[in-house]
This record gives structure tokens, C-alpha cells and sequence, in this order.
């Protein structure tokens, strides 16, 4: 996952909030930090974004695959 997926995901998932969970919400699973702090010390968007996703009860069908965009058509 890059990081535009991520912030792709998170849009998706929690909309309008989405930023303020990013920035605010401290997630233990990542060493007390935030996701923005975990993405800037290097830990894999996929991780940040499935610590999120279990901190926030994000059903695990919606944590899987998505921040992607569609596959164009040829």
C-alpha cells in the first residue's frame, strides 16, 4: 500500500473525520503514536492502516485491498 492509497482508504472509510482520526487518534499498536507520526518514522502505510482499521472497529472485509484505484479498461 502507498501512501496515497492509504490516505485514499482512510477518505473512503471515515470521510470528513478521516484527517482528524489520522493526526489525533494515538494508536497503541504502533508504539503510542499517531498514524501520521507512525507513516513519518517509516512504518508501512499497510500497517498504519490496519492499526487504524482495529483501533476504530473497521469490519476486516473493508480493511483488505481497498485506497486502490479501479483497473482501467482496455
Amino acid at each position: 500500500m502507498r501512501r496515497s492509497e492509504f490516505e485514499r482508504a482512510v477518505r473512503d472509510e471515515f470521510g470528513p473525520q478521516g484527517s482528524a482520526l489520522v493526526a489525533d487518534l494515538v494508536l497503541s499498536a504502533l508504539g503510542d503514536r499517531t498514524a501520521t507520526q507512525a507513516l513519518d518514522a517509516g512504518i508501512p502505510a499497510r500497517d498504519v492502516w490496519l492499526a487504524l482499521c482495529a483501533e476504530t472497529d473497521v469490519p476486516p472485509e473493508r480493511r483488505y485491498g481497498v485506497g486502490r484505484l479501479e483497473a482501467k479498461g482496455r
